[in-house]
């Protein structure tokens, strides 16, 4: 019941009241209002979909939200389990998740076209009333196309329950098909069973890189409802290149080539590899460039012997140059203390070997024409002209901007929804569990204002009204975020991007993990995080990203007593060999949590032709006692404060503080 107002607490908040008074402008309208909230408040709570680390995997991306993570196919069985064989229900499941494709191939083999509209069209009026069932009628209504709005609503909301409904429900199906409009509500209804099986979509990060979608992702989140992002290092990385960033320019093409991507850059993103390539040709035509071939697919078919030579070349000219770029950024902000990443000076071109440290080590190969032993970080003019084109290129994508727009719209750092702290890779801890203080442009935070903090220094890289100072640093910055070793994003002691590609001895390769990967499966440190961020509830949790979870070789999701979870299951195809599957959904329903381990997803174009789908294992993580009401989350709490305001206006009025106002 909302808390009973007083004539002091009417006082207090006159002026919302007034403003308040210009939307409900009566106690009728007031009245109304509250009745509405309250009973939104006992509605089930929506379904959540946690998913991490996509990284450019459009298809499989695509395909988990057409099917829920698997709710529609669990929905439809529970519908038609004793209607339906296997394979109709895989039939009509194939349709609500491609119903363009699929009614292609249905209108070619279907001899009785009539009658699969008529069964179909019943089949799916049936899904849609269980998928809208948790939602109000005004949000389902929000959610239908208006061409076919009053339609769906009357089917939705009418139980053919007597003979006079059934034959007006029949009549409707009937005069939807008499009238040729049958493809059209068939691809309207499924879209909205899609819409409304995920209530809010949480990315945790890593849309981009490896895979050759990440502009796709984009444009399909681009156009949803209802989803947030905690922004991860790959997709700071992509925000400093498009913010100006060369290191981070850099850095993107190294990745995209290292992967054999070059869709997401050229055909995503306009950006002209030409001048790359023309460098790398010619700079690099003698050099066999073996450490530099790209990691593709092993039945990939798409690169010939030839084009993978190109990006081997192209892979060595910009990871030079990436390497002469982040010296100059090194010396610029001596005080991230990464001048032990300046790495060109300690190669021996006489003996072709790595000396530093009083320690030699083998070199895999020594062929660095652009790099003068007497000045190793200094570009050469055609290197200097090369980044200048590219730096060009990245600056005027539009296609880029309106996505780095998006993911500022709706990302941040961290999030918090209905006792779940999201962010996509650590938080910088000290070895005794404490939060460490983190120098960020000359002062220090921790917890949850640094992350606040960063947030803040991302968006003003691309504020006009910052000053330059500032926005020069923020800009450097996210490069720091993809490597720095304090940043959240990162939190180890090293790239060793270079002792990788160049140094024998694996010793080298290692990157130090800071103290969060080790300290959180320690329940005491995870609600120590959890209460510096605020978040309460009987169950409340941490949700990660960014590291695969290494399902074959015994690791888990679920740590530290249940506290936290690492949701990264390997989408890209890079991971399927090091994680044992391809990538986890959590799914927190009105029953409770539940992960959805997924296997490796074919194609879209097979899952339409054989109604294959995505084979997914359910875990259950967490049941709740009671089934969760709306008013058991963030939205309730909400709702609450509003029918207290509500109240207080209802108060108001009848007290005559505020005038009733009448319609004109």
């Amino acid at each position: 019941m909302p808390n009973v107002p007083t004539s002091a607490k009417i006082d207090t908040d006159r002026r919302v009241l007034e403003l308040l008074s210009q939307t409900f402008n009566n106690i009728s309208a007031a009245s109304t209002e509250i009745i509405n909230l309250e009973a939104i408040l006992n509605l089930p709570k929506g379904t959540e979909h946690f998913v991490a680390d996509l990284h450019g995997e459009h298809e499989a991306f695509r395909h988990i939200l057409k099917n829920a993570s698997g709710n529609i196919k669990r929905k439809v069985t529970e519908i038609f389990g004793t209607s339906l064989r296997g394979q109709e229900i895989r039939e009509l499941c194939t349709l609500i998740y491609y119903p363009e494709q699929k009614l292609e191939y249905i209108k070619a083999a279907e001899k009785n076209l009539d009658d699969f509209y008529n069964i179909t069209l019943h089949q799916l009026v049936r899904v849609c009333q269980t998928v809208s069932s948790k939602y109000t009628r005004s949000k389902v209504r929000k959610a239908l196309p208006r061409e076919f709005a009053y339609i769906i609503e009357e089917l939705l909301h009418e139980s053919p329950s007597d003979d006079d409904k059934q034959a007006y429900f029949n009549r409707i199906i009937e005069t939807i098909i008499s009238t040729g409009q049958a493809d059209s509500f068939i691809v309207a209804m499924c879209n909205v069973i899609q819409r409304l099986s995920i209530d809010q979509l949480h990315i945790l990060g890593d849309i981009f890189d490896r895979g050759p979608g990440a502009h796709i992702i984009m444009d399909t989140l681009c156009n949803y409802g209802n989803f947030d992002i905690q922004w991860g290092n790959h997709d700071a990385l992509w925000m400093g290149a498009a913010a100006g960033n060369d290191c981070c320019i850099a850095n993107v093409l190294r990745l995209s080539l290292r992967y054999g991507n070059m869709a997401t850059l050229e055909d995503g993103y306009g950006i002209n590899l030409v001048p790359l390539a023309t460098f790398a040709m010619e700079t690099y035509g003698d050099d066999p460039c073996d450490t530099f071939g790209p990691h593709l697919d092993s039945d990939d078919t798409t690169h010939n012997e030839k084009t993978r030579r190109l990006i081997a070349q192209m892979h060595k000219a910009i990871s030079i140059i990436q390497f002469k770029l982040e010296a100059a950024m090194i010396d610029r902000r001596p005080e991230w203390g990464m001048t032990d990443r300046k790495l060109l000076e300690y190669i021996d071109f006489d003996r072709k070997t790595f000396r530093r440290d009083g320690k030699e080590y083998a070199m895999k190969e020594c062929n660095f024409p652009t790099v003068s032993p007497d000045a190793p970080y200094r570009l050469t003019p055609e290197e200097a002209d090369l980044v200048a084109k590219l730096h060009h290129s990245f600056l005027v994508s539009d296609k880029l901007k309106k996505h780095v727009q998006c993911l500022f719209t709706h990302g941040c750092m961290y999030g918090v929804f209905n006792s779940n702290l999201l962010f996509h890779a650590s938080l910088p801890i000290n070895p005794d569990g404490s939060l460490k203080e983190v120098d960020l442009n000359g002062r220090l935070y921790k917890g949850r204002e640094l992350m606040h903090r960063i947030g803040m220094l991302m968006r003003s890289a691309y504020n006009d009204d910052t000053p330059k100072q500032e926005r020069d640093f923020a800009i450097d910055y996210y490069w720091y975020l993809w490597c720095g070793p304090d940043s959240p994003l990162f939190d180890k002691s090293r790239m060793a991007t270079f002792e990788r590609y160049f140094i024998t001895d694996p010793e080298t390769h290692r990157e130090e993990k800071g103290c969060y990967y080790t300290l959180r499966d320690n329940e005491a440190v995870c609600d120590m995080i959890l209460d510096e961020f605020g978040v309460e509830g009987e169950h409340r949790h941490i949700i990660n990203g960014h590291v695969p979870v290494r399902i074959n070789k015994g690791e888990t999701p679920i740590r530290a007593n249940g506290k936290l979870m690492v949701i990264d299951g390997g989408f890209a195809k890079a991971y399927h060999g090091t994680t044992g599957i391809a990538g986890y959904t959590l799914v927190f329903h009105s029953r409770g949590l539940q992960l959805v381990q997924h296997e490796p997803f074919t194609s879209a174009e097979e899952a339409i032709r054989n109604g294959t789908d995505i084979v997914s294992t359910i875990q259950l993580v967490e049941l709740s006692q009671k089934r969760m009401r709306v008013r058991d989350t963030d939205k309730g709490r909400e709702l609450l404060s509003q029918i207290d305001e509500l109240s207080e206006l209802l108060y108001a009025y009848r007290h005559g503080i505020i005038k009733e106002r009448t319609k004109k």
